[in-house]
């Protein structure tokens, strides 16, 4: 698969890692922008979206699906069960990369 860089679309600054056709060209200042702007009221959703910043950051699927909540109001219920399923995925891998952090590379100068 090929992965270019695509200035962000909103702010014209930023350059954001195109790994999908799909994908839209929107960097994760602009895109935690538009994703906070509305607070969330109904409690089954707000306990779903309560999860660390680092995921939604690490994560375009989890921001893509909380944009869509925003936006749309609800979630099917796959959508729901997928995003329980890869943020679960996600926090199991930072807390293995914080228990093994990677060791550095040695250069060969």
């Amino acid at each position: 698969m090929v992965e270019y860089k695509e200035r962000c679309m909103v702010c014209k600054k930023a350059m954001v890692i195109i790994k999908s056709r799909r994908q839209k060209a929107v960097c994760l200042a602009c895109q935690f922008r538009g994703i906070e702007d509305k607070p969330i009221t109904d409690p089954v959703f707000k306990e779903l979206f309560d999860i660390e910043a680092k995921l939604y950051e690490d994560s375009y699927f989890l921001r893509d699906i909380k944009a869509k909540y925003m936006r749309f109001g609800s979630l099917s219920e796959k959508q729901i069960e997928v995003f329980k399923k890869v943020a679960e995925e996600e926090s199991a891998k930072l807390k293995k990369l914080a228990e093994n952090p990677p060791k550095p590379k040695k250069s060969s100068l």
